[in-house]
């Protein structure tokens, strides 16, 4: 699949502001996972993953904390995913995951920005056939056929794996994040994942223009801003 992925992680926050939005939108997509899937992370390994990630991403044991508790009690607000998608600035694509309790409002927040950036929303599956959903696994290790060996072994549905200087890079369908996760986990001892997480992967990139990747800075940070938003993926080549 070569290195199309992106760690998201460069999104992440650089002020005060910024920081306190990651932290609400890792607390929401907590709180999500745990009232969906339970809230125990050893028996909901999707929700374990996404725990360890919002600790890399040093979010406070507080906000990690409150999120569970807020699931447990079964209250709270009923968020539901929406997904939005289409051509951004240099008829690039994008697609826009978003976790609201108003999808009226999230759509037109949405829109706004596509317009704002002097492009216009599409219908589901205006582009999303041209991303791969995939669970993502990258971590330090030296010996990838061993680690093959031991995907094949557990019967893990792996569909790739990569090793670029010690660095491998496991993907598996969305759909066996979980199964493929706890191989890694039982194969390599003392596994720290660099990445750990299901993305969309654009099956292929496109260059953009100066002018428009000006605009498309200011789409991205428009979709950034909006507090419904968790994730956009975009398949704009990197400088």
């Amino acid at each position: 699949m070569g290195r199309a992925y992106q760690n998201r992680k460069d999104a992440m926050a650089k002020t005060s502001d910024m920081k306190a939005k990651v932290y609400s939108r890792y607390g929401r997509e907590i709180y999500v996972c745990a009232k969906t899937g339970g809230p125990d992370p050893s028996a909901n390994l999707t929700l374990r993953g996404l725990i360890e990630r919002a600790k890399k991403d040093q979010v406070p044991g507080h906000v990690i904390d409150k999120a569970l508790e807020k699931a447990k009690g079964g209250a709270g607000e009923d968020y539901s995913p929406a997904r939005y998608e289409g051509y951004g600035p240099g008829g690039c694509m994008a697609l826009i995951e978003c976790l609201t309790d108003n999808p009226n409002r999230t759509f037109g927040d949405v829109r706004n920005a596509f317009t704002k950036a002097k492009c216009k929303i599409g219908t589901q599956g205006t582009v999303s056939h041209m991303f791969d959903h995939v669970a993502i696994f990258v971590f330090a290790h030296d010996d990838e056929d061993a680690v093959l060996e031991a995907l094949l072994e557990a019967e893990a549905d792996v569909t790739d794996i990569e090793n670029e200087n010690g660095i491998l890079t496991v993907f598996a369908p969305h759909t066996a994040y979980a199964s493929a996760r706890q191989a890694l986990v039982d194969a390599v001892s003392g596994i720290d994942f660099q990445v750990d997480e299901i993305q969309f992967i654009p099956q292929s990139t496109t260059t953009i223009s100066a002018d428009d990747q000006l605009l498309f800075d200011k789409f991205m940070a428009m979709l950034n801003d909006l507090d419904d938003v968790q994730n956009v993926y975009h398949n704009v080549a990197p400088d």
